[in-house]
């Protein structure tokens, strides 16, 4: 996935993603295990990011690895609230206002100190309930964030 224009491709991939990667029950234990393997796939990659993974207003897991700050904080704050009122992926939000040839910053008239539709956060969804949460990296490129997300979904589902 790019960073740039958010084309009609791009936004059916991260559509797909959302619909694939999506759980039967999501509770405390499942947030320490799917932290954890983020932790672990960052340490492998020698990624600084901090990760995160909120159930509604509860944070169930936090952690910062070595050269991050607590910008990497407020970008995941500013991320998990775009995945709260959108009910989809923060990439995938950024991405729908590039395809409209505009920014979210521009174009959704919510505060960027509190919203940023960057990627990185991805909505923690249950099977006949909809969106509960969100799981969130920060620390690399925008495309990149949402790539370690998606693929540690994908081998926690899956494992």
């Amino acid at each position: 996935m790019s960073a740039g224009g958010g084309t009609g491709g791009e936004l059916a991939a991260l559509a797909a993603q959302e619909e694939r990667l999506v759980f039967d029950a999501f509770g405390h234990d499942d947030a320490w295990r799917l932290g954890s393997l983020l932790v672990e796939l960052a340490r492998e990659r020698g990624a600084a990011v901090t990760v995160e993974i909120r159930r509604g207003a509860q944070q169930l897991f936090h952690f910062a690895l070595e050269g991050t700050s607590a910008d990497n904080d407020a970008w995941l704050a500013r991320k998990c609230a775009v995945v709260e009122r959108y009910a989809e992926s923060s990439f995938r939000v950024g991405a729908r206002f590039r395809a409209k040839g505009s920014t979210f910053e521009e174009s959704s008239r919510l505060d960027p100190d509190r919203y940023a539709a960057h990627g990185g956060a991805f909505p923690i969804r249950l099977r006949g309930t909809g969106v509960v949460g969100a799981v969130a990296v920060s620390g690399l490129p925008q495309a990149e964030d949402h790539a370690l997300v998606v693929e540690a979904l994908e081998r926690f589902l899956t494992g």
